[in-house]
C-alpha cells in the first residue's frame, strides 16, 4: 500500500483512489480546520479550489447563493474532465440542485410539497412495508445467516420506496439500481460502466432517459396522486417544464435520494456493529431511531461536498476568493467540527443537539431530507426490535469516489427473530 499522500496538494482531499482505499480523510480536515479552514490547492489532474472545511464557513457560503452559484456545476472535475465536457442526454438535463436563484426557487417550489412531513404520510405504510420485507428476508433461513448489508438491504430499501413513488415497474428496479450505481461510480472498476468515459456517459444518459419518458408521458397521459404525476405535470411560471427539467428532476429525486440513503444506511450499520453499546440502546429504546437518524446521517455524511463558484469577488474568513474560482464545501469536515460537536468522533445515537450539514443548508438544503430521514428509521426501528446479534464476517469496502461517499460491500453475520 502506497503511503497517504500530504494534503499539501490537495490529492489526500480529492482523489477517490484515496477514498476507496481509506475512506473520508478526517485526519486532514482535522489539521486544516485547526491551521488554515480556507486553503487553496491546485492538484495535479484536477482544476483548483478553495477547500471550506469550517462547520461555520461552510453555513455562511451556504446562505449567499447570489455570490456563491452553482450553475457552473456541483462537482469538482478533472483536467481530462474539462476537457472532454458533458455529452448525451446528461449534458442537456438540467436540475435544481444546478440552478441558482430565481430560477431555482421557482423549480424547486414543483417538488417541493410532496416531501414535506404531511406529504409523507400518504407513503408511511409503503415505507413501513418495504422495511418489514427486508428483514423479513434476513429471517428467512431460520433467523441466522451472513449477507452484504449494503446489496442486500441498504441498496433494496430506497430503491423500492422511490421506484414506488417515482413509478418504475418492480421489473426494472435492478436496472435503476444499476445505472445509478455507474453514474455515481464512475470511477470505481467494480461498478463503472465498460467503456470509456464519454461514451459510457452517453450511453448511461440515453438508457435513464429512455426510463423516465415513458414515465413522464405515462403520467401525463393519465395522472395519479404520486409524485411521478405531480414532477411530469409541473409548471414553473404557468408553463409545463422542459423535458430535459423533467427528465433532470426525475433523475436527481431518484439518483441522488437513492446513493445518499443507501451509503447512510451501510455506514449506520457499521456504526452500530461497531459501537455495540449504541446498538443495545437502541434495542432498548427504539423511538431513539429519531435521534440515530441524525447521528448516522452527521457521522457518514454521505454527500462529501459540493462545489460552489465566486460569482464576485469576495472575501472568506480573511482570503481573498476571485470571480471564477472554485469551492468545495466539505460537509463531512463540517460533521466533526469540534467547535461545534461535543467529542464529533465519537458515534452517539443520542446525541443533542446535532446541527449536522449532512443535508445541506440554506437555498440547497436537501429536498429529499424528509423521506431520506422517515425511510431510514423505518428500517432501523424494524432492526432494533428483531436483531438479536451481528458482527462483521468480513472486511468493509469503500466506493472509489470522492463525491457521494460510502461502503459498496458490508459483510455481516446476524441473529435475527422470525415472525416479529
Amino acid at each position: 500500500m502506497s503511503p497517504t499522500p500530504s494534503p499539501s496538494d490537495g490529492s489526500e482531499l480529492i482523489d477517490p483512489v484515496v477514498y476507496e482505499r481509506d475512506g473520508q480523510p478526517h485526519e486532514a480536515w482535522t489539521q486544516l480546520r485547526r491551521s488554515d479552514p480556507v486553503h487553496h490547492f491546485d492538484p495535479p489532474g484536477f482544476g483548483p479550489f478553495w477547500a471550506i472545511t469550517r462547520h461555520a464557513d461552510i453555513r455562511e457560503i451556504s446562505r449567499r447563493p447570489d455570490t456563491f452559484g452553482n450553475a457552473a456545476g456541483i462537482v469538482l472535475l478533472t483536467a481530462e474532465q474539462r476537457a472532454e465536457g458533458r455529452v448525451g442526454e446528461l449534458a442537456q438535463m438540467r436540475t435544481i440542485i444546478e440552478m441558482d436563484p430565481p430560477e431555482h426557487r421557482d423549480f424547486r417550489r414543483v417538488g417541493s410539497p410532496w416531501f414535506t412531513p404531511n406529504g409523507m404520510k400518504r407513503i408511511d405504510a409503503a415505507i413501513d412495508q418495504a422495511a418489514r420485507e427486508l428483514v423479513d428476508g434476513l429471517a428467512s433461513s431460520g433467523g441466522e445467516g451472513e449477507c452484504d448489508f449494503a446489496t442486500d438491504v441498504a441498496a433494496r430499501h430506497p430503491l423500492r420506496i422511490l421506484s414506488t413513488i417515482l413509478g418504475v415497474p418492480r421489473d426494472q428496479e435492478d436496472d435503476i439500481l444499476r445505472l445509478t450505481n455507474q453514474l455515481f461510480a464512475a470511477d470505481d472498476p467494480e461498478l463503472q460502466r465498460a467503456a470509456d468515459r464519454q461514451q459510457a456517459m452517453r450511453d448511461l444518459g440515453a438508457e435513464l432517459y429512455g426510463i423516465f419518458a415513458k414515465i413522464i408521458d405515462d403520467r401525463r397521459a393519465a395522472p395519479r396522486d404520486d409524485l411521478a404525476s405531480l414532477l411530469a405535470n409541473g409548471r414553473v411560471n404557468g408553463e409545463l417544464m422542459g423535458p430535459m427539467e423533467t427528465f433532470g428532476y426525475y433523475l436527481i429525486t431518484f439518483t441522488a435520494g437513492h446513493d445518499t440513503t443507501k451509503n447512510s444506511i451501510v455506514g449506520g450499520m457499521r456504526a452500530l456493529v461497531e459501537n455495540p453499546g449504541e446498538l443495545e440502546k437502541l434495542r432498548r429504546d427504539p423511538d431513539l431511531v429519531v435521534p440515530e437518524v441524525e447521528e448516522i446521517v452527521r457521522w457518514t455524511t454521505p454527500v462529501n461536498y459540493m462545489k460552489r463558484t465566486a460569482l464576485c469577488d469576495v472575501e472568506v474568513a480573511g482570503h481573498a476568493i476571485r470571480e471564477g474560482e472554485e469551492l468545495l464545501l466539505f460537509y463531512a469536515s463540517a460533521n466533526r467540527d469540534e467547535d461545534v460537536f461535543e467529542e464529533p468522533f465519537r458515534f452517539r445515537i443520542d446525541r443533542d443537539p446535532n446541527p449536522h450539514l449532512g443535508f445541506g443548508h440554506g437555498e440547497h438544503f436537501c429536498l429529499g431530507a424528509n423521506l431520506a430521514r422517515r425511510s431510514q428509521r423505518a428500517l432501523f426501528r424494524e432492526l432494533a426490535t428483531r436483531l438479536e446479534h451481528v458482527e462483521l464476517a468480513g472486511e468493509p469496502e469503500h466506493i472509489r469516489s470522492n463525491f457521494v461517499v460510502g461502503l459498496k460491500h458490508l459483510p455481516l453475520r446476524y441473529r435475527i427473530a422470525v415472525g416479529a
